[in-house]
């Protein structure tokens, strides 16, 4: 039995041995998730309290590990200590270790030519993956926005709203319908009368029919909501509030069109609503009206008021108060302030004829109708002016459904090419929506990625002060993607920026564990090397594979703990169902899988790497060079 002395020296000697190892790892952990720090926008504000709790939490962490644990290990670990190989649950888990670790070490090759082509299986998944900005929430309620001409009356809204919530309600999988026309008395509700909103409440999931799904439910409501003069889009309450706020988009991608004249705007979107017809995954097609608003056109003959002895601002105050009314005092009422304003009763003004007769008071002449100082007519104009960085703006609006939306948009771009080239001179188009969202994302992670691997590459270099073992601590990454790549395709999940962020965590954690076990196997090569140095023997390979076995067993059972408690914490989000579930399971799904490939190549594939290098310089140079990690 150890004194206390030599208790507290082995003690001692253990944290240095694994404290800088367990610092440097967390680390790298830390930067890795760094690039979600810089990205922006939406992205930015969902994922970003996960990367400051993981950060403190870590910090937290490894000050336990490297400060308190040795602390409390001298003051509780006492009596007989059971070497790890006697420890039950190891020798289990030795016992079926020892003979694939063995048949590993002996080929050499066949194990890094399966690697490799395990990896080499994952390209053309990789490939082959869908893109999208985020993954589909689903809130449970779904928002119908139909658009109708913008020239529609009050009462034919109304009408066409009563018919359409009948309609809804008629599917057995709605349970409420709220439907709302025109703007709310709000600054930031801008929505003329043409444009109707839905917001269609969902039953259970449960108590749908058999077989069911949203996107089945959405299909079976779009062929009941055919109107003549109505145009549907499908999408949901808060995503479209995101979209808006964002991107001033209302749909999942929009193609902006900028130029001069809304004219020619109108007629290029109307053109690419052609070239965009019949391509897989566009959905609720249409241009959002440019033209075609209805207009009383009141236009003053001047040589004709000069005549009844009338200025051109008479016969305005005369309009302006026939027609839009005048304010002619303010009433108190309580607390409240209402203004009184007094026109032309509706009989008088509700069409074009009726606004001709309109007596128009003279003082030679007596009254006289409007008409014989005016010319009265309809004409069409822009329902409403929209305007981006003081260019004149019309859109081509779409949803994706069925299929995933980078690769929907890139069918798309190919189809607007040849017409995208031909544009007149001082106009052109951009690509908005979630698209847009999901470019930014792309960018700014291809931007900051290169750059977090150089700092891994530095910190790593700083802990085993050889590019060597930085290489084969890194080679564990694309190993640790692969069972991403491959959980992905199977569970048939797009790639986002959710996935991207469970790569990153995937990352993060597979470079902590090679750094560990390639601590634990250069320490064992170590006293290998000096125990047959010591013995004036002449080291082989067999020595070093035996060393590399004796580093690889010792990080058995703490590896396999750190993965079984990573994927049981886990297995509550990747099993969840309901609200908020879609957004989280594409973060867990590459991450728990990739955990997985990653274990194997650590344990099994890592101390093959580590062996084939050791070997080739005992080759080489016929001696190791082996420092003691904690030197």
């Amino acid at each position: 039995m150890l004194s206390n002395e030599e208790r507290e020296k082995k003690i001692e000697n253990s944290s240095k041995l694994i404290g800088k190892a367990v610092f440097n790892s967390i680390l790298v952990t830390l930067v890795s998730f760094s690039p979600i720090l810089f990205l922006e926008g939406q992205e930015h504000k969902l994922f970003s309290p996960l990367v400051w709790t993981k950060t403190f939490a870590m910090i937290g962490s490894a000050f336990v590990v490297v400060f308190l644990v040795p602390v409390l290990m001298t003051m509780f670990l006492k009596g007989k200590v059971r070497p790890e190989s006697k420890h039950p649950v190891s020798r289990f888990f030795l016992w079926l270790y020892n003979p694939i670790i063995r048949w590993c070490l002996k080929w050499k090759k066949t194990t890094i030519g399966l690697s490799i082509a395990l990896v080499l299986g994952s390209v053309p998944l990789v490939l082959n993956l869908g893109t999208e900005f985020m993954p589909p929430l689903d809130e449970g309620s779904l928002l119908f926005m139909p658009v109708t001409l913008p020239d529609v009356s009050n009462s034919e809204v109304k009408r066409i709203m009563q018919v359409q919530d009948k309609l809804i309600l008629s599917v057995p999988e709605v349970q409420n319908v709220l439907g709302k026309a025109g703007r709310a008395n709000t600054a930031t509700d801008n929505a003329p009368i043409s444009m109707i909103e839905t917001i269609i409440l969902l039953k259970p999931q449960k108590e749908w029919r058999e077989g069911l799904t949203k996107d089945d439910i959405i299909n079976e409501l779009n062929s009941k909501m055919q109107i003549p003069g109505v145009i549907n889009g499908w999408t949901q309450p808060i995503i479209n509030r995101i979209n808006m706020l964002s991107t001033g988009i209302r749909t999942d991608v929009g193609v902006k069109i900028y130029g001069q004249s809304l004219d020619t705007i109108n007629k290029l979107a109307q053109r690419f609503k052609k070239e965009l017809e019949g391509i897989e995954g566009v959905k609720d097609l249409y241009v959002d009206p440019i033209v075609g608003g209805k207009y009383v056109d009141i236009k003053i003959r001047k040589d004709e008021i000069g005549r009844y002895g009338l200025s051109v601002d008479d016969v305005n105050m005369f309009i302006e108060t026939a027609l839009g009314g005048m304010n002619v005092t303010t009433t108190v009422e309580g607390r409240q302030r209402f203004t009184v304003n007094v026109r032309f009763a509706q009989d008088f003004r509700d069409k074009i004829d009726k606004l001709k007769r309109l007596q128009l008071q003279t003082m030679d002449y007596g009254p006289i109708p409007l008409s014989a100082v005016a010319e009265i007519k309809i004409s069409e104009g822009p329902p409403m002016i929209t305007s981006e960085n003081a260019m004149l703006r019309g859109t081509l609006l779409f949803n994706v459904r069925d299929r995933d939306l980078g690769s929907t948009v890139n069918d798309a771009k190919k189809k607007l090419e040849a017409v995208v080239k031909k544009l007149p001179k001082g106009y052109f188009l951009t690509w908005s929506g979630q698209y847009e969202n999901q470019v930014r994302a792309n960018e700014r992670l291809t931007m900051i990625i290169p750059i977090v691997l150089i700092i891994i590459m530095v910190i790593l270099y700083f802990t085993f002060h050889t590019f060597r073992e930085v290489l084969i601590v890194l080679s564990a990454v694309p190993v640790a993607l692969v069972g991403g790549a491959y959980s992905l395709h199977f569970f048939n999940v797009n790639f986002s920026v959710a996935v991207a962020v469970g790569f990153i965590a995937l990352f993060g954690v597979a470079v902590e564990t090679g750094v560990l076990m390639l601590v634990y196997m250069n320490n064992s090569v170590f006293k290998k090397v000096k125990r047959v140095n010591s013995e004036n023997k002449e080291l082989t390979s067999q020595d070093v594979e035996d060393a590399i076995y004796d580093g690889a067993a010792l990080r058995l059972r703490p590896k396999l703990m750190t993965v079984l408690v990573d994927i049981i914490g886990l297995m509550p989000v990747l099993l969840a169902t309901g609200t908020g579930s879609d957004v989280m399971k594409p973060i867990t799904i590459p991450f728990v899988f990739g955990l997985i490939t990653s274990t194997l190549f650590v344990l099994i594939v890592l101390p093959v790497l580590y062996a084939m290098v050791r070997e080739y310089e005992l080759r080489k140079h016929g001696k190791l060079i082996v420092q003691e990690f904690e030197d």
